[in-house]
């Protein structure tokens, strides 16, 4: 499961655009989407696209490859916990969600995260601004997605205390970055951006 938000000027990497300004938050949006559409594409498992507000249906996320679907839930955790529940509804019985904002995110760790879920409950790659870049689970686990706050430098740490409260297995996937902040930038060429 890919997690996206619909590409809008003013409505996507708003943390990033306070000091880059809409427009080039909005190009680095497009790209990193790009970006992630490229890791994807030929992962031979199911892959669906959850858009924040509206389905779109002629967009790069191809038809024939991707599953569309609406986020719905009033907070993160309650959207990402609906997608989960929805793709275990539909019979699968390994799923990992990712975001779009990982530039360092590759599909070999995507598959390493479905090896993990051979033999743990949670597979969970924690990123550096203290969220995390993926997590995987064999069902859905609603407490993970409960008393966060979300885009917090505390949502990786609080998981993993849940995880072990509920005395739930899990692995940890190596420390990536996040593109939420410009100093995250170090290595894009905003004037080339493609």
């Amino acid at each position: 499961m890919i997690f996206v938000k619909n590409p809008a000027l003013g409505k996507v990497k708003t943390r990033l655009a306070q000091s880059i300004g809409n427009e080039k938050a909005l190009q680095i949006y497009l790209y990193l989407l790009k970006f992630t559409h490229q890791i994807t594409k030929n992962l031979t498992c199911d892959k669906a696209v959850f858009y924040s507000d509206f389905i779109e249906q002629h967009d790069l996320w191809e038809n024939e490859t991707y599953q569309k679907y609406l986020q719905s839930g009033t907070h993160l955790g309650e959207r990402m916990y609906q997608a989960f529940e929805v793709s275990f509804r539909k019979g699968y019985e390994k799923i990992l969600i990712i975001g779009s904002d990982c530039l360092e995110l590759n599909p070999e760790i995507i598959k390493v995260g479905f090896q993990v879920l051979d033999d743990q409950d949670v597979v969970i790659g924690p990123a550096r601004d203290g969220g995390y870049y993926l997590l995987g689970m064999k069902t859905p686990l609603r407490f993970i997605f409960e008393n966060k706050t979300w885009s917090s430098p505390t949502v990786f740490e609080d998981t993993i205390r849940d995880l072990t409260h509920h005395h739930t297995s899990y692995d940890i996937l190596p420390v990536l970055s996040d593109i939420d902040r410009e100093e995250d930038l170090d290595g894009i060429d905003l004037d080339n951006l493609a």
